[in-house]
């Protein structure tokens, strides 16, 4: 009878053993961030190499170097021997082809439009790597980080590198919707991600310009222009970071923190 107990209860035994985390190589930044949050450390592999440069990363750099990093070759990703590779929407065609004829494992995410987007896309990472539970509270917690603002919408724009503007359609717009604002892109007659000329900036400048120039120390041109310098009062140029502009996922939790704080500070 014992013995007989015994082997019923092995199959048990057996589905009660641990599943091994799958090893993880991350080649997108954005994706490096989730990672950081919903899978163990020590079943990522390698993370994006722009995530050890301090213009790039979305991570502290502290956190990030803690880990190996890939360029993102089919060459580099095969020697690591992951169990999946996770990307965001463009990967060299040569590179899908590679893994695939290597039967590597990639997932590619694309890049989010609205925060229940990206909220769903943490949830499908966690998954992905064994733990869904995380990217359930991950999810939950951005969730009611961008709970929509009441009240007097504010005119802002964000001012990215070399011009580059987040108009209707983008994550950032969404982002600037939900904290109070209305995304000025709209009255320079900007597409979902356009260039704007500094020189129409000035001409009709919004209320609130989020600088991503000044957040990294580089604004002397924005910021310091002498004719926004004019405008005095009429316009308020905050830093905004761009990790803040160009990834979701945990980075939304920071970017509405950063515009919430502004907005308070610009409708006194």
């Amino acid at each position: 009878m014992a013995r007989w107990v015994l082997g019923a209860a092995m199959p048990l035994l057996l589905g009660a053993a641990p599943v091994r985390a799958p090893r993880v190589v991350s080649i997108n930044p954005c994706l490096d961030a989730i990672l950081m949050h919903v899978a163990d450390h020590a079943q990522i592999v390698a993370i994006s190499s722009y995530s050890h440069d301090p213009r790039a990363t979305s991570i502290p750099l502290a956190q990030a170097r803690r880990f190996a990093t890939t360029s993102g070759t089919a060459e580099e990703v095969v020697a690591l021997r992951p169990d999946i590779v996770v990307a965001g929407g463009h990967v060299a065609p040569a590179t899908v082809a590679a893994l695939a004829r290597l039967r590597v494992h990639l997932v590619q995410y694309p890049v989010s439009a609205t925060v229940e987007e990206s909220a769903q896309q943490v949830r499908d990472v966690a998954a992905a790597v064994g733990h869904a539970d995380r990217g359930a509270v991950l999810g939950a917690r951005i969730l009611a980080a961008a709970r929509p603002a009441t009240g007097r919408r504010i005119p802002a724009l964000i001012y990215g590198a070399g011009g580059l503007v987040p108009g209707g359609g983008t994550l950032p717009d969404d982002l600037l919707r939900r904290a109070g604002f209305a995304n000025a892109s709209m009255i320079y007659g900007l597409q979902r991600w356009d260039v704007l000329p500094l020189e129409y900036l000035i001409s009709r400048p919004p209320r609130v310009l989020l600088s991503v120039a000044a957040a990294e120390g580089g604004g002397e041109r924005v910021e310091r222009h002498p004719a926004l310098v004019r405008l005095g009062r009429r316009i308020m140029v905050a830093p905004f970071a761009a990790r803040l502009m160009n990834c979701g996922g945990p980075a939304i939790i920071a970017a509405m923190a950063r515009l919430r704080d502004v907005h308070a500070e610009a409708a006194r």
